[in-house]
């Protein structure tokens, strides 16, 4: 069997790799494909938000950074997927890795080449990283792994252009070429970017990697930001909708910069779909997402993942936001 192609879909923090990932799984491009992804925290929730189509494999792993604690499941689940392909449990013919949005994508891209079983198993295709133009300059001023995240990029797409201006954009165009003029860079509006430049295009080059990370094969060490934490709430009563509004809005306008990404599935009184949270410092939006099953329990699930987070406000402040019980 020929190796397997694998692309690493990375990105800070809210910067789309979610809403680039549900296009891919949508599109209608014939490739099989079986996703890993990874979240920072306790409780991940994109596993809910991606669609899923019959015949997908997705996977999730939690608890921590993907190059760090997960990194044994990596290899395990790269493992077992290609077992499950040759004995013919499961039909798919690529794999994409989404990083959370704190990996350092490099012990990620090591894997496939220090494991051996892996390596002879699984092709590196490209590493195509998200970065997000509202927010990537601070970004990248204040965060080693979004600096890595380009630095190893193969292609980079620019989310979210409309919220800044042209000159913005070239600005930033200009100092992601400094940091990486390998990657070609183009604009991925709500992950609007051609399937034929992300899959299949043999983009990672070991060499050129390691001219200028001569260490990559054997430097494992990753440093984390202490200070970023998580927290999930959970709510077995459904929201009241003006409420939860008046709450995210007092939250935002005081705590907003702390809020480095929130996302959430949430319940409201008196909707018949899940309501989909996802924010980003101030930027916040919600939309529609499936309705509920039949019999199925509305709980709801929101994650916050910031820097010096107000844990009581956001508990309390969310126990106050439920509806009222039946």
């Amino acid at each position: 069997m020929s190796l397997i192609p694998v692309t690493i879909l990375t990105g800070f923090l809210g910067s789309g790799k979610t809403t680039l990932l549900n296009r891919i799984l949508k599109e209608q491009h014939g490739h099989k494909v079986a996703v890993i992804e990874n979240e920072f925290g306790e409780a991940g929730i994109d596993n809910e938000l991606l669609v899923q189509e019959e015949g997908e494999q997705i996977i999730e792993m939690n608890n921590g950074c993907i190059c760090c604690t997960v990194r044994g499941d990596l290899v395990r689940i790269l493992g077992e997927l290609a077992a499950r392909r040759r004995n013919g449990s499961a039909n798919f013919e690529r794999v994409i890795i989404e990083t959370t949005g704190l990996a350092d994508p490099a012990p990620v891209a090591q894997t496939f080449f220090v494991d051996e079983e892996i390596s002879q198993t699984y092709l590196l295709d490209a590493i195509v990283t998200l970065v997000d133009a509202k927010h990537a300059m601070a970004q990248l001023d204040e965060h080693h792994e979004a600096q890595e995240q380009v630095g190893f990029a193969d292609r980079i797409l620019l989310s979210k252009t409309d919220l800044v201006s042209v000159d913005e954009v070239r600005a930033l165009e200009q100092r992601l070429l400094r940091m990486n003029a390998r990657a070609p860079i183009t604009a991925a509006h709500f992950g609007q970017a051609p399937i034929d430049q992300l899959l299949d295009i043999r983009g990672f080059n070991l060499n050129a990697i390691l001219e200028i990370e001569p260490d990559f094969l054997t430097d494992v060490d990753h440093e984390h930001d202490d200070d970023v934490s998580s927290l999930v709430s959970r709510a077995e009563r459904p929201f009241d909708a003006a409420r939860l509004e008046d709450f995210f809005g007092a939250i935002l306008r005081i705590y907003g910069t702390h809020l480095m990404r929130y996302k959430g599935v949430i319940a409201v009184a008196g909707l018949d779909p899940r309501v989909v949270l996802q924010g980003v410092h101030m930027l916040m939006g919600t939309e529609a997402g499936s309705s509920w099953k039949e019999g199925e329990p509305r709980h709801s699930r929101i994650v916050f993942i910031g820097k010096q987070l107000p844990r009581d406000v956001l508990v309390q402040g969310l126990e106050q936001c439920l509806a009222a019980a039946a």
